[in-house]
């Protein structure tokens, strides 16, 4: 994918940060993330965005950016929150620190309909998040947008740069998109993003860098890996393709895997490793010593399988790259421990032998790719499962009963939403073991069994989530079916946590 007329989203540390990136590319422009640091390194960029970050500008030592290079790259720049303080300084002015955060819902008030506020609401709702405020205007500076209580909101210097209090990257903010809309078309040039044409840019590079080297990928069943075992069939490279089956997968999804991959024509190797797996977690209770017993279980496991290895994909998406990464320069050395021998993939990193082609996307820009592949819907949709698999969705020690419970409860759950048409609607849904026995009656007789705990949320891309208000009629059909047909629980719970503060696992 080409540098040259990309739009540079400059991270100043918001928590919104991704989401800009995000919003870009649903406008059909390619963006890109960059760490502060690299702020000399944006190549040719088409436009520059100032991210929002949780800092003061009066802080000593706040982050800044060299202006000089700034009008260098002499193309618009839009500044957002911190972004904005930043640009009225540079420009001559000033900003004024407070103890006082505003943080939510205000009213947008440009002061005309054009410009950057072409097509947008006299009053519009926006997002705010931010504790100083500007106070002293540049000479060449104009307010082009304030709030309901009068309070500039949006400034704007000459003709290319612009700044915005607000979050429009944020669904609260109701006309954000086409704020940044507006913003985007005063660049020239600036690169397309579309699936098709980055799908035969990604065959093409994949083709270049292999030639005529065997790639090894593991698979799990889940959209990335499925995603990326496709595209490097469909790029006709030499690959093998391993699945480890750990004994905590879901009920009959070892067998609906290999299924989905006969399917799509995909040949795999399966490495049932599950006794070895479920015998050395025996009586680890500890979420953490389960989850490193697995990653390094499964490393070993995987890594034997393979034997001597030309090249290794992985299928990284964005968020992981950016998330795994303290900054952005850094992000080719930090691994998830669950899916890599760290030494042996630093080893293949340096010597440039990391195919991670799925690295610039999204979760459901994957989704949008693996359909111009020709994946069946049922598989490019599958909701998300981690890589620890049931353990996660079991707290305590993970027994064999236990796992049934979970594997006969989740099928009867996922079951009930897919014949509701529920299951699309729904990012993730799962059902968990409650470690505590309850007490019961069963027939005539007191019982002390389980308790299971049914989650579904909506999300984008797992970074926050909020619960599903799914319809009783569900709820109840789907305790109902748990409480008659699975042994050994007597009570089903529906989880109501948003995250944060929550996570979506419960491990």
């Amino acid at each position: 994918m080409e540098e040259n007329r990309h739009v540079a989203v400059v991270d100043f540390g918001s928590q919104y940060t991704q989401l800009i990136v995000r919003r870009v590319r649903e406008l059909g422009f390619f963006a890109r993330l960059y760490a502060l640091e690299e702020f000399d390194e944006l190549g040719k960029p088409g436009a520059i965005i100032l991210s929002g970050g949780p800092r003061s500008t009066s802080e000593e030592d706040a982050p800044d950016i060299d202006f000089g290079r700034l009008q260098d790259y002499g193309v618009p720049v839009l500044g957002i929150c911190y972004g904005m303080q930043l640009l009225n300084i540079k420009f001559g002015g000033n900003v004024q620190a407070s103890d006082h955060r505003e943080y939510g819902p205000a009213v947008l008030k440009p002061k005309e309909q054009k410009g950057l506020f072409e097509g947008v609401s006299q009053e519009s709702q926006v997002w705010m998040s931010h504790s100083d405020t500007v106070n002293d205007l540049a000479e060449n500076c104009r307010v082009i947008a304030s709030n309901q209580h009068g309070t500039p909101v949006s400034l704007q210097w000459g003709e290319r740069y612009f700044g915005i209090q607000f979050h429009p990257e944020v669904t609260h903010s109701h006309e954000g998109l086409r704020v940044l809309k507006n913003f985007l078309q005063r660049a020239d040039s600036l690169q397309e993003f579309r699936i098709e044409d980055f799908k035969r840019e990604l065959l093409e590079e994949i083709r270049e860098r292999v030639g005529e080297k065997q790639v090894v990928c593991g698979v799990s069943g889940g959209v990335d890996s499925t995603v990326l075992a496709v595209l490097l069939k469909e790029a006709g490279i030499k690959m093998r393709a391993i699945f480890v089956d750990h004994g905590l997968l879901r009920k009959d999804e070892g067998d609906e895997v290999q299924k989905n991959f006969r399917r799509m024509g995909v040949d795999i190797e399966t490495v049932d490793a599950s006794e070895r797996f479920l015998g050395d977690l025996s009586g680890v209770t500890d979420p953490e010593a389960k989850r490193k017993i697995i990653g390094n279980l499964f490393i070993e496991v995987f890594w034997d399988s393979v034997g001597d290895a030309d090249m290794l994909a992985q299928g990284t998406l964005y968020p992981d790259v950016i998330e795994s990464a303290s900054n952005a320069k850094t992000k080719a050395s930090k691994i998830k421990t669950h899916h890599n021998r760290v030494d042996r993939i630093l080893e293949l990193q340096e010597q440039g032998k990391v195919l991670e082609p799925l690295a610039e996307l999204f979760k459901d820009e994957v989704r949008e790719l693996g359909m111009s592949l020709g994946i069946a819907h049922d598989i490019v949709h599958r909701h998300p499962f981690p890589g620890p698999g049931l353990a996660v969705r079991c707290p305590g020690e993970i027994t064999e009963d236990r796992l049934r419970i979970i594997r006969d409860s989740d099928a009867i759950f996922i079951s009930r939403l897919k014949d509701h048409g529920w299951y699309d609607k729904v990012w993730q849904a799962y059902v968990a073991l409650v470690p505590v026995r309850t007490v019961g009656v069963k027939g005539d007789e007191r019982s002390y069994e389980f308790a299971v705990s049914l989650r579904a949320v909506v999300s984008e891309d797992a970074m926050t989530a909020d619960w599903v208000e799914l319809p009783y009629d569900i709820l109840r059909e789907t305790s109902h079916r748990i409480l008659n047909s699975v042994p050994g629980v007597n009570r089903v719970l529906y989880d109501v946590s948003t995250k944060p503060p929550a996570s979506i696992e419960w491990e």
